[in-house]
């Protein structure tokens, strides 16, 4: 009990001195297309309780392609939800970075507060924040091995942590919370974010493991939201978020995140002491009576969540479960299938560009390399050669792929030289091979 109340006045002295300088955030959902609607559902939801609690929209930027609300593929046009029966959550959501937009260099520039890079770009609008203000960083979409994808490029766990070390010596923020959502999203923060300059974060996942897509709408014949996202929202529904504090929100979502093992990186200290209204807004809202069905929602979680990469062939699977019509069950069996042949040639031009890497004298590392999970440490090897791959094989938003990175970090890792792991690509992609999805 006497530990309890020591907690607290500290977390109540903590939140007095943090309230003093503003809010910002950035919200940025990574993907385009209808099959990941959970990532733009998940980014608005997290706008809606952002703006619930009092942060202006001056101060929240948001990042989404913006290809989800008025899809043909979508029955209620204009409306995104992320539960099931849930509200609209994209009312009022602020356009600030959409379509070729969307990008990891544009991102950097606004947490980095790079305006002039910006002009004509979007709204424009960057972090203007100082040394007396709070940031929250809430990214979701597909991720692999020490990345996470946009609908253009992808972003570095490498280059994403130099940033972050940059505002801190700009001074750009007093405190920072970053969230984030992504396979092996883990990789993104493990050994790269210091815990000494007063950012706190947490991932869906670990470094080696999947996130999951969970909701499926049979209305919308999609997922409406991440295990991960859902869990922290709709805590924040719920909760008196100026007297809770980050770790038991990080708790409670580890705690119902039943499908990944969700993660802390950073300063922990901070995310013991600090409130989460201080990160997610600091306006009391007056919260509706505990809906009984919220409980139904999470036990829901583990029934429908599928692993990341698997969304596009559960949907499929799912409309062909409940499709009567024969010329659409032959069209959706047909899509399947290509599916399937797409997944087994991303893994066979994978395992033969290890191989011919590994051809002169390291073959008995094979095994090493396409079953293991080692540790990334070779980030510039990693990233020239995954560049590399995006140029002369197949596109890194495609989940398939983003699923098998981890051979590419693996074979940095046991020593062999990006010129010669781009020479075997090179030679295994003679033939550009994309795919649609």
């Amino acid at each position: 009990m006497k530990l309890l109340l020591i907690s607290i006045l500290l977390a109540a002295l903590a939140y007095d001195q943090a309230s003093a300088g503003q809010h910002w955030a950035v919200l940025v959902a990574g993907s385009n297309g209808y099959y990941n609607y959970r990532h733009q559902a998940d980014t608005c939801h997290a706008y809606q309780i952002l703006h619930a609690h009092g942060i202006p929209d001056t101060n929240i930027v948001v990042f989404m392609y913006d290809d989800i609300a008025k899809n043909p593929s979508n029955p209620t046009k204009g409306i995104i939800i992320n539960h099931p029966n849930g509200k609209d959550v994209y009312a009022g959501v602020p356009k600030d970075y959409i379509g070729k937009d969307v990008t990891p260099k544009n991102f950097i520039d606004v947490i980095e507060g790079n305006k002039e890079a910006l002009k004509g770009v979007g709204s424009g609008k960057v972090l203007e924040s100082g040394p007396d203000d709070n940031i929250f960083i809430f990214f979701t979409d597909h991720g692999a091995a020490g990345l996470v994808a946009f609908p253009n490029g992808v972003l570095y766990a490498k280059d994403f942590n130099t940033a972050i070390k940059k505002m801190h010596t700009d001074n750009k923020y007093k405190q920072m919370v970053i969230y984030i959502e992504a396979c092996e999203s883990g990789s993104m923060l493990e050994g790269l974010l210091a815990d000494n300059i007063n950012v706190y974060g947490t991932t869906a996942s670990n470094a080696v493991e999947s996130s999951y897509a969970c909701y499926y709408d049979a209305k919308r014949q999609t997922y409406l939201g991440d295990v991960y996202s859902v869990v922290w929202m709709e805590d924040s529904d719920a909760q008196k978020i100026d007297t809770e504090t980050l770790f038991k929100q990080f708790t409670t979502t580890k705690k119902l995140t039943n499908t990944s093992h969700v993660m802390q990186y950073g300063d922990l200290k901070l995310g013991a002491a600090q409130f989460v209204g201080q990160f997610q807004g600091e306006e009391a809202v007056v919260k509706p009576p505990q809906n009984p069905v919220t409980d139904y929602y999470n036990a829901m979680l583990k029934r429908d969540a599928v692993p990341t990469e698997e969304v596009r062939l559960s949907v499929i699977a799912r409309r062909l479960a409940v499709e009567d019509n024969d010329v659409e069950k032959l069209a959706l069996e047909k899509e399947l299938e290509k599916l399937i042949n797409e997944r087994a040639t991303i893994a066979k031009t994978i395992n033969e560009i290890v191989s011919v890497s590994l051809s002169i004298n390291r073959a008995g590392l094979y095994q090493t390399v396409t079953q293991q999970r080692l540790k990334l440490t070779q980030h510039d090897c990693y990233k020239s050669v995954t560049q590399h791959i995006a140029t002369k094989c197949f596109d890194l938003q495609n989940e398939f792929v983003l699923n098998k990175l981890y051979i590419m970090a693996n074979i940095c890792e046991v020593g062999l030289r990006d010129f010669t792991v781009n020479n075997a690509v090179d030679i295994v992609c003679k033939n550009r091979m994309e795919f649609e999805y």
